[in-house]
């Protein structure tokens, strides 16, 4: 089970250009499990993987960083963005 991390509170700006999100969360897991699970996921969401971790759908650019484990957890961290090919 990953966990948002509460010392890190999402950081979310909202304007008519777009929205830009940023967080952060841990869990026991692998590196190679969580990107698996996110490729698989946000595909049948209707994102479009352009890179490894990145991906684009409606106008937006979603980053997903898999940080090494650190004493058993992994860091993954989300980043929401306008897509650069508006």
């Amino acid at each position: 089970m990953f966990e948002l991390d509460a010392d890190d509170a999402p950081m979310i700006f909202d304007a008519p250009g777009g929205r830009i999100v940023e967080v952060r969360a841990t869990g026991a897991s692998s590196p190679m499990r969580v990107m698996a699970f996110y490729r698989e996921t946000l595909s049948q969401l209707g994102w479009r993987a352009t890179s490894t971790g990145t991906f684009e759908r409606d106008g937006e650019q979603l980053r997903v960083n898999v940080a090494e484990p650190k004493s058993g957890e992994v860091e993954v961290r989300f980043s929401l963005s306008p897509s650069l090919r508006r």
